[in-house]
């Protein structure tokens, strides 16, 4: 796969390519042949949400994990557009898969430090062929224009850490750089925590004085760490379409077969009117999700501006269409049996994730300001 060519000022291209929905296809058939959302809520209540045969298959067979690395190293050398359609297709089935911190938010830290450094190529590299997962030792609520904690090295814990029990390696922002530590080395406890979402599971990271190379040092490495954060929360808001997609297409086709009165109850007027607005709001935050994606793909000025524009909006469209979906299934859609509550979960976890909407509302103000380059 390639990438397009950065460019300036260009207009965003908000449609899907062949290339693309090819991934798509490929991506769904094999979410399909797995159980699709089916196996997500079986997983998710035996206590371990991980399939490590599917992510295999993701990595090995589709190279999902690859996408943003370059060929050079091993990966697709593709771009964030493929990226986001796969994200969105996860978020369809509520996948327990780390793509968006391994995949997304590690991968392009460790592609903003220096890639001739041999620590930072070996990385990649097993990272683009799927041998070893790495994430962020950072909340996962940290938003890209938000304060960085710092001093994790030295022994300090960092709760809300997400998919870090998957996690082979650790990226830790200390005070005099960013390190690469083994989750199996001396001194690095991953302590699980309960959360909402149990299909992407946090921890609580606590790394031991001098553990790990150092692969960034001085404002080198806090700018990585944002570059990471920056290309997860704009393909994050891909993650949340998919999961607003699902929302609406399952509350339409249940609504369209339940009926009442002798009539769908789909055919009443307040529902069509509710599923007509929700309609809007889903088409409105693929364009947001879209231009996000392409921003960061074509590298562009604009992109810190399209990636606040899409988190602020998508995350709401998510919530409200799990919302919607929960209540238009009236009594099934509060039973545990139904995956309802697991779109609910997921899109309430991923409004607050990396930046809640009104964090990059506040970020849309700052940028506003600047002036003109």
């Amino acid at each position: 796969m390639k990438t397009r060519t950065p460019h300036s000022g260009a207009a965003p291209d908000l449609l899907y390519s062949d290339t693309e929905d090819q991934l798509r296809s490929a991506v769904r058939s094999l979410l399909s042949d797995r159980g699709g959302v089916s196996a997500a809520l079986v997983r998710a209540e035996s206590g371990d949400p991980y399939d490590s045969a599917l992510w295999t298959s993701l990595t090995a067979d589709i190279g999902a994990a690859g996408l943003l690395v370059p060929e050079i190293l091993g990966g697709q050398g593709a771009g964030h557009r493929e990226a986001a359609v796969v994200l969105e297709e996860l978020g369809r089935n509520v996948t327990p898969a780390p793509c968006l911190t391994s995949s997304v938010m590690a991968t392009e830290t460790l592609l903003a430090c220096d890639t001739e450094n041999t620590d930072v190529a070996g990385l990649l590299t097993a990272l683009a062929h799927g041998h070893r997962v790495a994430v962020l030792a950072l909340p996962f609520s940290t938003a890209p224009h938000a304060p960085l904690p710092v001093g994790a090295t030295t022994g300090a814990t960092v709760s809300g850490v997400a998919d870090a029990q998957r996690a082979d390696v650790l990226l830790v922002l200390g005070e005099d750089g960013l390190y690469a530590v083994e989750t199996a080395a001396h001194g690095v406890t991953v302590e699980p925590l309960t959360p909402l979402d149990l299909t992407r599971p946090l921890a609580a990271v606590t790394v031991g004085a001098g553990a790990g190379v150092r692969i960034a040092e001085g404002p080198a490495a806090e700018t990585a760490v944002r570059r990471g954060l920056l290309a997860g929360a704009g393909l994050l808001a891909s993650e949340q379409l998919g999961i607003a997609e699902w929302c609406l297409e399952e509350t339409v086709r249940h609504t369209r077969d339940r009926h009442q009165f002798n009539r769908p109850i789909g055919s009443f007027q307040a529902l069509k009117h509710r599923m007509a607005g929700l309609w809007l709001e889903v088409v409105s935050a693929r364009a947001a999700a879209r231009n996000a994606a392409d921003a960061l793909a074509t590298r562009g000025l604009e992109a810190p501006l399209a990636v606040a524009v899409a988190q602020a909006y998508c995350g709401r469209v998510a919530v409200h269409a799990a919302e919607e979906c929960v209540q238009l299934h009236g009594g099934i859609g509060m039973t545990w049996e139904h995956p309802a509550h697991l779109f609910l979960k997921r899109a309430k976890s991923d409004e607050i994730a990396l930046g809640s909407p009104g964090r990059h509302r506040e970020a849309l103000a700052e940028l506003a300001a600047l002036p003109e380059p």
